[in-house]
């Protein structure tokens, strides 16, 4: 019975990591590999004379670079403050400061416009000149919405500090100051390596915050975007596309390569401090102050939203809601939205979890060949995910279909639950497959009855992400939507080609906002259950479901 047990096992192993590996290769390899041939019908020589091309990459990078900069200290001095000065109340910090990353990135531009725009609320109220478009728009915009992917990978970094070598400078009468520069600087080296390509890719990629606030300044997605969705001029796209998937794929490949400097840093005692009064009061005033800059564009949306025609005219009401969510059709959008999310979430997190479990609990050499292909969506922006479906399947069935903006989306966001779920995986008991082909326990009885409970918490954390971000996406499914099939987040493009009025954007952001809370809620209460149960009540939990 063992030898038969163990023979059924290793052939769902295979057959299953047979047929995720032909997914990962339909749905990834196969439409970049069209890109690639799309390069050789464009014209190098004349894309690169246009006079908006050259002007665009150099505009990217500074951009980039600049926003990248500010992003980052301004998240490390946040995460510092909640990691490092002792203060109280940080899951409440923590949640004001990721909120900007329930929004699009094209949201934060309208935000942007709304405070400083020549009749932006700060403008008119301080007196400001105004002319937030141009460079520093676009830094200020993508500045907000990169600080939440910097403040969270920092976070994580100092959260997992060893204080071992700070308890050895204190015995050794090492000043305090001094251990900053002496331990926590060279500790902190390699990762931030990590979290400046990130969040310079996000940010250089991302074309929601130059569209919006850019005006003549242009940037390379934004020419990528126009190019591709106005003109259809896919081969041009093509070649924007492969020069904006260089950043990713270096950032890819910095990982890859140091991701074993990683595995196995043990930490012998996790970082705790008190803090004293002084870095307490300062700490609390600096976070006040971070949280009330990054969250200030999402507030202005309220006055904004609930207004009768902002600027025009700012009195109280509530009719543009119904302009927006039946005059526009909203509701069938989001409706639309809602339910790709949804089977986004529950699609992508199987796969991310069978994924998982074949490359953390099976050593094999097809294992390894999956690990590559579950990332490799890292390495992928958006913008030319999108065009790689749209040259790939354009002329196939699923053209414009949910189906197809279901897939890009799992693809688009598999990355970071399949990590999620993987590292969970591999802190399991290394025993259970060799009892349970012992036991002669099935392969699928076993994930479901011992492995999935093992790993529910991130199996809900990596549920929420995929339906977070496939609220609230754009850059991926804005070339392959139809009327028929159009998602929420695609009317804020809509507006901004109109500049009728920020009523309507202001509107839909705050909706996927809140769609977005009430689902980061839903999961909270459900983790919660699940903490009360405890784990030796997953039969019953099953049973019930």
């Amino acid at each position: 019975m063992k030898v038969k047990s163990g023979a059924r096992h290793r052939l769902f192993s295979t057959t299953t990591t047979l047929i995720l590996g032909l997914f990962f290769l339909v749905s990834v390899l196969l439409p970049l590999l069209f890109v690639m041939v799309n390069l050789g019908k464009a014209d190098f020589p004349a894309i690169f004379r246009h006079p908006q091309t050259v002007p665009a990459i150099f505009n990217s990078l500074k951009v980039s670079l600049v926003a990248t900069v500010f992003s980052i200290a301004l998240a490390f001095a946040a995460a510092f403050c909640i990691h490092r000065c002792g203060i109280r109340h940080r899951a409440l910090f923590d949640i004001l400061l990721v909120v900007p990353m329930l929004i699009p990135s094209i949201s934060h531009g309208t935000g942007l416009i709304i405070l400083l725009g020549d009749n932006g609320l700060l403008t008119r109220l301080l007196g400001l000149p105004g002319g937030i478009y141009g460079f520093w728009g676009i830094v200020f915009g993508s500045m907000m919405y990169a600080f939440p992917i910097a403040y969270l990978m920092i976070s994580d970094i100092l959260r997992y500090e060893d204080s071992t070598p700070y308890e050895a400078a204190r015995t050794l009468g090492i000043p305090r100051e001094n251990r900053f520069f002496a331990i926590t600087l060279p500790y902190l080296k390699k990762p931030m390596i990590s979290v400046v390509f990130a969040v310079f890719t996000a940010i250089v990629t991302d074309y929601g915050v130059p569209l919006m606030v850019g005006g003549m300044y242009k940037t390379l997605p934004v020419l990528m975007y126009e190019e591709t969705i106005h003109r259809m001029n896919y081969e041009k796209g093509s070649v924007f596309g492969l020069i904006l998937l260089l950043p990713a794929l270096i950032a890819f490949l910095f990982d890859l390569l140091s991701g074993k400097d990683r595995v196995g840093r043990s930490v012998t005692k996790p970082f705790t401090t008190d803090g004293t009064r002084a870095s307490r009061a300062i700490a609390y005033t600096a976070l006040g102050v971070i949280s009330f800059v990054v969250l200030l564009p999402i507030l202005s949306f309220i006055p904004v939203a609930f207004s009768t025609n902002y600027p025009l005219d700012r009195s109280f009401s509530v009719a543009q809601f119904a302009t927006v969510m039946v005059d526009k059709s909203g509701w069938e959008f989001l409706g639309h939205s809602v339910f790709v999310g949804l089977l986004v979430a529950l699609l992508g997190t199987l796969c991310a979890f069978l994924c998982a479990y074949l490359t953390a609990r099976i050593k094999s050499p097809g294992a390894v060949v999956l690990h590559l292909m579950s990332i490799t969506s890292l390495a992928i922006p958006g913008i030319v995910l999108g065009l790689s479906y749209v040259l790939f399947f354009r002329s196939t069935p699923i053209y414009g279909t949910f189906a197809i903006l279901i897939l890009v989306n799992i693809i688009h966001f598999f990355a970071s639950p399949y990590l999620m779920v993987y590292n969970s995986m591999g802190k399991l008991t290394p025993d259970l497959e060799a009892v349970g082909a012992t036991l002669g326990i099935g392969k699928v009885r076993l994930l479901c009855d011992v492995i999935a409970p093992q790993v529910k918490e991130t199996l809900l954390e990596s549920f929420s992400y995929f339906f977070v971000n496939s609220i609230m996406t754009i850059s991926a499914v804005s070339f392959l939507a139809r009327r028929s099939t159009q998602l929420f987040a695609l009317m804020l493009p809509g507006f901004d080609a109109s500049q009728t009025s920020l009523v309507p954007p202001a509107i839909v952001a705050l909706i996927i906002l809140t769609v977005n809370l009430l689902m980061k809620g839903l999961i909270g209460l459900v983790r919660r259950s699940f903490r009360r149960t405890g784990p030796g009540t997953h039969r019953a939990e099953q049973e019930t479901v």
